[in-house]
């Protein structure tokens, strides 16, 4: 059975190696294994004496512990390491889902999270994030609304790619009790989980029993090329179902990868705090340009995480179209913008990436050209 084209990673195929200034990524500023090594106090010698056999399908132990402690509520044994944080989405909506069951899906958001669990069940529902004149806000009565026999699941991500969107603890609070109520999974994507600016909500997985907690290593610590993730899952049975489909696909993590894990998350509150100044030194750099630029765009400041979602005046931009628009920036400019289609939206929307350090740079240049437009 055939699934969606991946539009983001399609859309970033085509340009992300090959274009010079990269302005919508979504991973923040990464480190060498070197400088990774030498800030938890490690050697190379050490990652050089492991020996490459199997690990464990759950996840090495340590790790796992060390995973744990990032939580309230959690054991190790809650957690399921993983090889990549997408595997995560695919593993629980396989052990989840079946044929006609219904999937409420928070949009825009990455394709996964929308595209996988419509592959399996056949059904998503949208909930779309609703923008207002300054920021982005839930629709509650339309969730309430949108709710129904046949649905098994509600998919979120908090802090939200690709808004920077956080609710209320008050409205996480509802979201809970709305999934508590109707008995439903509640996938909960956390991979942007400690670059908020302002107050945070608690981890799905400490508050609700029916949570499904993704989180890894690539946005808030900027190790996107290790691919180490983990499921949180408090359900017994659930997981052990996860843990047998993960035996389908990866069956264990890497381990160099499982190593450089627990290295990174003895340090994970310094790397995280590397990714929040430099995206806090570029949210200054964007709300003087997109003040200087106000007819051609929409400025909604992200309440957390590495991304912005930026609306088009296209009109003034003289395009019909953000994809139109993004193609020619990296075909003419070497610009790279997503465009909001690929996350599952308006055709007036790109996705600004604020966690890498040379972001200045390629502002710069899109501000260039954005003047001739």
């Amino acid at each position: 059975m055939k699934i969606e084209p991946f539009l983001t990673e399609q859309f970033f195929a085509e340009y992300e190696f090959s274009a010079e200034f990269l302005l919508a990524s979504s991973d923040c500023e990464t480190i060498s294994i070197a400088q990774l090594l030498q800030m938890s106090g490690s050697t190379l010698e050490e990652l050089g004496d492991l020996t490459l056999g199997y690990t464990e399908s759950q996840g090495d132990p340590q790790l796992r512990s060390q995973i744990s402690e990032r939580y309230l509520n959690i054991s190790s044994d809650d957690v399921v390491v993983l090889n990549s944080p997408v595997e995560g989405i695919y593993l629980s909506m396989q052990a989840i889902l079946e044929r006609g069951d219904e999937v409420i899906a928070l949009r825009p958001a990455y394709d996964a999270l929308n595209n996988l669990p419509r592959h399996v069940c056949g059904s998503i529902v949208p909930w779309n994030l609703v923008p207002r004149a300054t920021c982005w806000e839930l629709d509650f009565e339309a969730l309430e609304s949108l709710i129904g026999q046949q649905t098994r699941m509600i998919v979120v991500n908090f802090p939200h790619n690709p808004t920077g969107y956080v609710p209320s603890n008050s409205e996480f609070e509802r979201l809970v009790r709305l999934s508590r109520k109707h008995n439903l999974w509640l996938f909960c994507d956390e991979i942007y989980r400690g670059l908020e600016f302002g107050p945070t909500i608690p981890s799905a997985a400490d508050v609700y029993e029916k949570a499904i907690v993704l989180n890894g290593l690539s946005k808030t610590f900027g190790l996107p090329g290790l691919r180490s993730g983990w499921l949180v899952i408090r359900d017994k049975e659930l997981r052990a179902e996860i843990i047998n489909w993960k035996h389908y696909t990866s069956i264990c993590a890497p381990t160099p990868t499982e190593f450089l894990a627990r290295k990174a998350l003895l340090i994970g509150d310094r790397l995280a705090a590397r990714s929040k100044a430099i995206i806090e030194q570029n949210l200054k750099l964007c709300e003087a340009f997109f003040d200087s630029v106000q007819d051609q765009f929409i400025w909604r400041r992200p309440q957390a995480g590495s991304v912005a979602f930026v609306e088009l005046d296209l009109t003034q931009v003289g395009f019909d179209s953000a994809t139109l628009f993004c193609h020619h920036l990296a075909q003419n400019f070497g610009i790279v913008l997503l465009p909001g289609r690929c996350l599952g939206f308006e055709d007036k929307f790109v996705r600004f990436g604020l966690g890498r350090s040379n972001f200045g740079d390629a502002l710069h240049a899109f501000a260039k050209i954005i003047k001739t437009l």
